[in-house]
């Protein structure tokens, strides 16, 4: 039968069926883990419902938890979830492996979770922090991008015909 192989999923696709691998599911990004890791991520998910309203999507190997920006993901692996959390301030924790400048506003913070136990404080108390700060640190981004913008901008020349008189 003719068809060919995803180039990025490596799943075999039919001529003529439709295949979209980038089109992932919460559900089939957390069906593999082990049964510690699964509720380690539903306790991580009860914790941020809590907040109030957002948006929980999964997009390629990872689960989004969002307001009007993204504020943390999961990224599930065989043995941890790998967290990431986005602050407006660098946190020092053992906890955290590593924190980067993600954004002119915001600090990437990295962590490991292997136990549904070790979704309690301090790791809740930076979720809810992120929640809360996340519109507030989008729009200080766009308002710093938008001045380094209009800084760089060259000074306008008058029209030749102006210049000439």
């Amino acid at each position: 039968m003719p068809g060919r192989e995803c180039y990025h999923c490596k799943q075999w696709v039919e001529e003529g069926e439709a295949h979209d691998c980038w089109t992932t599911t919460e559900s089939a990004l957390t069906r593999d883990l082990s049964e510690d890791l699964q509720e380690a991520y539903q306790r991580l998910r009860e914790a941020a419902t809590e907040f109030g309203e957002q948006r929980i999507y999964a997009s390629h190997s990872s689960i989004m938890f969002s307001r009007k920006s993204c504020y943390f993901f999961v990224r599930p692996k065989k043995s941890f979830l790998e967290v990431c959390v986005f602050l407006g301030r660098t946190v020092k924790s053992p906890r955290i492996r590593r924190a980067v400048k993600s954004s002119r506003s915001k600090m990437a913070h990295l962590l490991h979770i292997r136990h549904r136990d070790e979704v309690e404080a301090p790791l809740t108390d930076w979720l809810l922090e992120a929640y809360e700060q996340s519109d507030a640190l989008a729009l200080k981004a766009r308002k710093a991008a938008a001045s380094t913008r209009r800084k760089a901008a060259p000074a306008k020349r008058p029209p030749a015909r102006a210049r000439k008189r």
